[in-house]
């Protein structure tokens, strides 16, 4: 299962009632943030998580309201007296911003380690956690911006009679459930495959913010069991604006949703002239049903199918 909350919704600037976008994810004792802007330590705190476990910070790109509250983060994981090393992940240009962020953080007890995203799609995983892929693809902002999709596998049902029929000795099946491929003292070789069955469906989150709807953000979004996205205007008068600024409405957020066959959509990143997005929501669940306005704090359990029955 992967574990969800989205810790801010804010676009542009903080509220007092709405942080700016960032987002938490969590998987086997593992945590991603994505996004890191003003306030985002505060959202932590109100929703009652840590940022001593987090590692890994994913940015979509590097316009304040989406980086500005890292040197705090930084200073604050230190003072946790974390030592491991950070994984950072963004668009080209990572490492150059990060040293500029830390003249104001200059000494942590920590390492940081840089992955720069040069191409229109890239795929990395945390170490140990294989099933668990994060996809990075380039959406359409007015600078170089990506969205970040990330699928947990899941490997087939082991067959108990496949393994004996197999020959196999007990002692093997469960490396071979974790598919290790196993050479035998006798000098012969298992491989996962005579012992699984076909993969299952996983588990696939989708997060987008600061683009123009495109075909690329349906394809990586398709049957999503979640998707968040930026519907950062509501009102009707603001499509032009959003063109201009490259961003999208509530109800092009919707198009994508209902494209995508995503299971449910969260509306995040709002403009601040949107005092109440639950005003434009009838509209947008209009094309996609399953269209959530979130609010900061907003937190889900996304589980594998058989577990949900």
């Amino acid at each position: 299962m992967i574990d969800v909350c989205l810790l801010g919704t804010g676009g542009m600037m903080p509220l007092p009632n709405r942080y700016l976008t960032a987002l938490m994810v969590r998987y086997n004792g593992k945590c991603i943030l994505i996004d890191c802007g003003e306030g985002t330590q505060i959202a932590l705190k109100k929703s009652g998580w840590s940022p001593k476990p987090i590692d890994m910070i994913c940015f979509t790109h590097y316009h304040a309201d989406h980086i500005s509250g890292l040197p705090g983060m930084l200073l604050t994981m230190g003072n946790a007296e974390r030592t491991e090393p950070l994984l950072m992940v963004g668009p080209k240009g990572l490492e150059r911003v990060v040293k500029a962020l830390r003249t104001i953080a200059p000494e942590l007890p920590f390492p940081i380690e840089y992955h720069e995203i040069t191409d229109i799609n890239d795929e990395l995983t945390l170490p140990g956690m294989s099933e668990f892929k994060i996809k990075a693809f380039k959406v359409n902002h007015n600078i170089t911006c990506y969205g970040y999709s990330m699928e947990l596998e899941r490997i087939g049902r082991f067959n108990v009679e496949a393994a004996r029929a197999n020959d196999i000795p007990q002692k093997y099946w469960n490396p071979l459930q974790k598919g290790e491929i196993i050479q035998a003292e006798d000098g012969r070789t298992f491989t996962p495959d005579m012992v699984l069955g076909e993969a299952r469906k996983g588990i696939h989150l989708t997060y987008v913010t600061d683009s123009r709807p495109t075909p690329g953000i349906v394809e990586k979004a398709m049957n999503s069991d979640l998707f968040i996205c930026e519907g950062m205007y509501g009102e009707p008068d603001k499509l032009q604006k959003a063109k201009e600024n490259r961003h999208m409405t509530m109800y092009e957020a919707a198009e994508l949703a209902k494209k995508a066959q995503v299971k449910e959509m969260w509306l995040t990143h709002y403009s601040p002239s949107l005092v109440n997005p639950k005003e434009y929501l009838p509209k947008a669940k209009e094309i996609f049903s399953k269209t959530v306005a979130a609010k900061d704090g907003r937190t889900t359990t996304l589980r594998f199918e058989e577990d949900n029955e």
